[in-house]
This record gives structure tokens, C-alpha cells and sequence, in this order.
């Protein structure tokens, strides 16, 4: 069965006011649209565009709860991934994720003592794991992601300060590792809280001197005076000057593991992750951070910028599949020909899956149906449908793209 879904997009403050509706095809109507929501997380489950086909059933949740077999088949107990379209005008909360065993120790010691589970200073909100990927739809995405090398974030801070010696505080705490240095900004002491306030200033001063000479600063320098002048004296200000500045060109992916320290600042994507509500916040926001559980769940390690290579199934259709995670995207670009997802063990569908059209317009044909999606369209996918084709429609002269979610 492929089960037209829809959902209304959730209007948090750092949203988009265009970008979701254009590419679904939808007025403008000037309020923040930041996240699509298709699957079955109780927060938002996707809307069934029409009841009828699933015993009356309003939404992917209730349908699923209904009919377990059929919308998931064998040996499923729920979706295993949350699909998204996301869309940042303003930066998100600097925020990390735990791994499972850190998210099944922190839901149940919060359970031990009583902390309910709508309370805004709870941390776990359930016992799992968070990874997350995203996929560029527009033109640049532009992120925080990881910490970069000490080395490399020293010589930042020596150039900004520029021997004026109000960051001689933070080059020591660098010297002494990442984690000190981290430690001591969330705390925020009066030299820290000095530290923070420097950085916002010398960055702006930097980014004025630059528009005069017609030079540039670096994209971390840039950023954390952007940063300072929507959150002046936040920690986040001067943990960004530690973090790998991304920039994702039109298709490209990162992928973002427990412990992965990150922030969206700008652009829009496909997210796809694990169902899960959990986040340890850092900064840039004004909800509850947990400083201690924080530094307990980051991972202090100075990896290269986290991107996602997709494996090339052919031409036209790539796999973005981190290891261990329960989940895979599937993107098919088409040009009006057939396009098998599993022939010539290409890409298999695992389980139920969900699909959007984000250009164009697709056909989809499985084993015992068929659909077509234009642009912002989506649909669910049962198991039962297996092999899944991929077609473009050849007369509109367009070439068109389809995500696909599914197990791993």
C-alpha cells in the first residue's frame, strides 16, 4: 500500500517563513515553518490524507496502533526513524545526543527520582538514542558540527584576540584540553562570563573592519559575532570558535552520532533520525541546560568535520546509511526512466518506509500498487509492497527527486 501523508509544520521560532511552503507547494502566510514531521512520533504523527483506505484511522499513529501487521509487518514493534524536512532562518540550540546506553541509564535514573516526564528540566524523555543525519535541499546548509583540533581553535582565538590579551584566559583552558575549556564556558565564572562577552566584541570588530577593507574573516569568526548579537553572553558564542564551521553544498549529507556537539544555523534539508526526544543542550536557547549531564554525554574527540559520503547504488540512486543505526535514506534522481530499487541489489527497502518528492513529479510502483507524488508530496510505504520502482514523469521535461526512509 502506498499511503498518502501530509502533516502541518511545526512553527518554532528559528523556522523558515518560505522555504517549507514553497517546496510544498503552500501559501506563505508569514509565521516560522522549521520541521515537517512524517512518521508516527506521538509529538506530530503525519496526518492520513485519506482515512478510508486504513479503517478510518486520522493519523499514521492511530493507523499503526490499529493494524501493527500491516503497517509494519514481521518483527516490528513501532517506526524505527523520524522523517523531516527542516528549515533554519536563525540558529538552533547548540545541543548534543546520548548514546544508548547513556539515554537507557539517564531515562531510568530521572524515572528513580520522580522527575515527570513534561518537566523542562528533564533531560531523558525516553530510554534511546538520537542519531541524525541531513541532507541539503537548499543551495548551501550551513552548520556547527564537531569539535575541530585544539591547535586549529587556538589559532583562532590568537587572531581575534590580537594581542590585546583579553582571551589570554581561554588560550590557557584550550591548552588544557577541550574539555576543560568547555567545562569552564557552560559554568560561566566572572572570567569566563568576560571571555564571553570579549569574544562577541572583538568578533563584531573583526566583521566591521572586514566590510570596510572589503577583506573577509574566517566563517568561525563570522559566525560568533552573528551568534553574540542574538545571544550576548552565551557560552555557545565562544564554544562555535571550537567547533567545525560546515557548509553543505545542494545534496551533500552530515551525519551527527552520540556525543556529536552541533547547532543548524542556516538552509534546508532532509533530517532524518532515530523517534527519539532526547537532547542535552549547550547554548542558544533559553531552555533548561544541564551542565554536568551535558559534559557527561559530549565527545571530546577532535574528529574532521562529520560528512556523509552516500554509497552509489547507480547513477541515479545513493544510500546515506551510518552504521549501527537502524535507518537509511535513499534518494532516486530521475530522469523519466525506470529505476528498481532493489534490482541488481541496488537499494532494499527494509520494513516500512516513508517517501517525500522534493522536485518534479515521481511514480512509484510496487508489488501490489502504484502512486504518484509531485513535488512536496509524501506517502507511506508498507513492507508488503517490496520491490519499489522509481519513474519521472518524461513528458514534463523535469528531472525529479524522491527520499526515501527506511530501515537499515
Amino acid at each position: 500500500m502506498f499511503l498518502g501523508i501530509t502533516n502541518t509544520p511545526r512553527d518554532y521560532a528559528w523556522g523558515s517563513v518560505s522555504a517549507i511552503p514553497e517546496l510544498l507547494g503552500r501559501t506563505v502566510t508569514g509565521v516560522p515553518q522549521a520541521e515537517l514531521w512524517l512518521g508516527a512520533h506521538p509529538g506530530s504523527p503525519s496526518v492520513v490524507v485519506n482515512p478510508a483506505m486504513v479503517g478510518g484511522a486520522d493519523t499514521v499513529l492511530d493507523w499503526i496502533t490499529a493494524e501493527p501487521q500491516t503497517a509494519l509487518g514481521d518483527d516490528r514493534t513501532g517506526l524505527p526513524f523520524l522523517l523531516k524536512v527542516l528549515a533554519a532562518a536563525a540558529p538552533l540550540s547548540l545541543q548534543a545526543h546520548p548514546t544508548p546506553e547513556q539515554a537507557r541509564e539517564g531515562f531510568e535514573r530521572e524515572d528513580a527520582a520522580g522527575v515527570p516526564i513534561d518537566d523542562p528540566a528533564r533531560n531523558y524523555k525516553d530510554p534511546f538514542p538520537k542519531p541524525e543525519l541531513v541532507v541539503a535541499l537548499s543551495e548551501r546548509f550551513e552548520a556547527l558540527s564537531g569539535f575541530r583540533p585544539v591547535a586549529d581553535a587556538l589559532a583562532e582565538v590568537e587572531t581575534l584576540d590580537a594581542g590585546s590579551g583579553r582571551l589570554g584566559p581561554l588560550a590557557v583552558h584550550l591548552r588544557q584540553g577541550l574539555e576543560d575549556t568547555v567545562r569552564w564556558l557552560e559554568e560561566t565564572d566572572d572570567s569566563a562570563a568576560a571571555v564571553i562577552g570579549a569574544v562577541g566584541h572583538l568578533a563584531q570588530e573583526a566583521v566591521d573592519a572586514a566590510d570596510r577593507t572589503g577583506t573577509a574573516v574566517s566563517p568561525n569568526t563570522a559566525t560568533a559575532a552573528d551568534l553574540a548579537g542574538a545571544y550576548p553572553g552565551d557560552p555557545g558564542v565562544v564554544v562555535s570558535l571550537l567547533m567545525h564551521r560546515v557548509t553543505l553544498a545542494r545534496g551533500q549529507a552530515m551525519y551527527l552520532p552520540a556525543g556529536n556537539i552541533h547547532a543548524y544555523l542556516d538552509g534546508l534539508g532532509i533530517e532524518l533520525m532515530a523517534p527519539s526526544d532526547n537532547v542535552l543542550r549547550g547554548g542558544l536557547t533559553p531552555k533548561h541546560v544541564d551542565v554536568p549531564e551535558l559534559l557527561r554525554v559530549l565527545d571530546f574527540t577532535a574528529y574532521p568535520a562529520p560528512l556523509l559520503e552516500p554509497e552509489h547504488l547507480s547513477p541515479v540512486v545513493d544510500r546515506f546509511a551510518p552504521e549501527g543505526v537502524g535507518f537509511a535514506l535513499v534518494r532516486v534522481t530521475s530522469d523519466g526512466r525506470p529505476v528498481g530499487l532493489t534490482t541488481g541489489g541496488t537499494a532494499p527497502l527494509s520494513g516500512p518506509s516513508i517517501a517525500i518528492c522534493t522536485e518534479g513529479v515521481v511514480t512509484l510502483v510496487g508489488a501490489h500498487s502504484a502512486t504518484l507524488l509531485r513535488q512536496g508530496e509524501s506517502c507511506y510505504i508498507t513492507p508488503d509492497e517490496g520491490d519499489v520502482s522509481v519513474e519521472a514523469d518524461a513528458g514534463s521535461g523535469r528531472t525529479a527527486t524522491v527520499f526515501i526512509a527506511t530501515g537499515a
